[in-house]
């Protein structure tokens, strides 16, 4: 099949103002998913977010036997017996929270399970994950690859108890094991023993799911986790908008001198998204609560910022883009853990706004941005959603600017393309 051709990004030259709903949170929803496929009866979701990254975790829930009636923006999960023995095949895509988080509900089946999904999945880290599940006891077969593919030979099983695992490249490998924790014989007592954790509000959204559903985890500890054996209650819940795909829209205010509403934005969250609140203001902009929306308006100008995403790191590829736009530098820093994402975001981020004629270097932990005259050309995406944020943001001021398969956000944000159209032509 041929590669579809380059999209020509919309170019604005006045202030983009607008109001955005966003699609629901990816986050949330994969976790709910995961969690209910556990649960004790059936869920009901409510305004899940439908993207090829939740397809694929659905779709594989329902290989490991769960149920899933998918009716518009309501669905119903029946979990899954994990009794079944017929092998199955897990189609992982490019989405780190299935290749991740699902393993884990394998190793409880009596089924052999084969993992696999996109060529660069196939260089994701994903030792962290093979290691940990064979500490539990689970069998693995990945061929000493330390990668996908592989197949987990579930016993129907998991005696849990105490492990300890590095997780410093990304926490999703600790969101993982929490989530199936309470189904281990013996729970889990989980312990990371590496450098700082990334995008801990990832975790701390985990820790909150479980909770919400009556599972029993102390967290008291540094980098501890005591996740208490149990069943998971059944939860009927309501997905939150995506805060971390609202940061496009926000960008092009900001970028334009303009002013986004991001409708329904949550009061309390854990999403990571909602630092965008506080990264604004770096840049000299504002965010004013109106009612149950958030708008954000630019400032007189862009600032060049300094900033340390580590906890926020999904981020970056949006904000790099801004930075390159600024008035000034900008160091990000604190996300070494990029180089493991859908792509290596640092080395593609600088590739791709030096392609424009920027002036961006990696950093050891991250990226200097020093702004300069951009002209057009193809950008290229590594089939990485948050890479064409960041080039369409770019885009809004670089007359001509093509993006390679834009396509590819339908990871997260389905028709994300028609409706960045509309609010910038509009």
């Amino acid at each position: 099949m041929n590669a579809p051709l380059p999209w020509l990004a919309p170019y604005r030259d006045t202030p983009v103002v607008g109001e955005v709903l966003v699609p629901g949170s990816k986050s949330q929803t994969n976790r709910a998913l995961i969690l209910a496929a556990l649960g004790d009866r059936p869920s009901v979701l409510t305004r899940p977010l439908r993207s090829r990254d939740t397809t694929l975790m659905a779709d594989a829930l329902v290989a490991l036997g769960a149920t899933i009636d998918r009716d518009g923006m309501v669905w119903t999960i029946t979990p899954a017996a994990l009794d079944h023995t017929a092998a199955a095949t897990v189609d992982c895509g490019l989405a780190g929270t299935v290749m991740r988080f699902v393993p884990a509900v394998a190793a409880l089946t009596s089924a052999d399970v084969t993992f696999d999904g996109d060529e660069h999945a196939r260089v994701r880290p994903m030792a962290t994950t093979i290691s940990a599940l064979r500490g539990l006891g689970v069998a693995i077969d990945d061929e000493g690859r330390g990668s996908l593919p592989f197949v987990v030979h579930g016993s129907g099983t998991v005696a849990g108890g105490p492990l300890e695992i590095d997780a410093s490249s990304s926490s999703q490998f600790v969101s993982a094991l929490l989530l199936a924790g309470a189904r281990f014989d013996k729970g889990l007592e989980l312990q990371h023993v590496g450098a700082a954790l990334p995008s801990m509000p990832h975790i701390e959204m985990t820790v909150n799911e479980l909770r919400k559903r009556g599972v029993e985890v102390d967290d008291s500890q540094p980098d501890r986790w005591v996740v208490a054996p149990g069943p998971i209650a059944a939860l009927d819940d309501e997905i939150e908008p995506d805060l971390s795909n609202a940061g496009v829209f926000i960008a092009a205010a900001l970028v334009t001198g303009g002013s986004i509403r991001i409708r329904n934005w949550p009061e309390q969250t854990d999403q990571a998204g909602d630092a965008w609140r506080t990264i604004v203001e770096a840049f000299g902009a504002r965010a004013v609560r109106d009612g149950a929306d958030l708008v954000f308006t630019a400032g007189p100008t862009l600032n060049g910022v300094e900033l340390d995403l580590h906890d926020v790191g999904e981020l970056t590829p949006v904000v790099a883009a801004m930075a390159a736009l600024a008035d000034g530098p900008s160091r990000l820093t604190g996300v070494a853990h990029l180089r493991g994402h859908e792509t290596d975001r640092l080395a593609a981020l600088v590739t791709e706004i030096n392609r424009l004629g920027g002036d961006a270097e990696e950093l050891e932990d991250g990226i200097a941005i020093r702004p300069r005259p951009l002209h057009a050309e193809t950008f290229k995406t590594y089939d990485d959603h948050r890479m064409a944020h960041a080039a369409v943001v770019l885009g809004l001021r670089v007359e001509g600017l093509l993006v390679e398969n834009v396509v590819t956000t339908v990871k997260t944000y389905p028709n994300f393309a028609p409706v960045w159209e509309r609010l910038i032509t509009t």
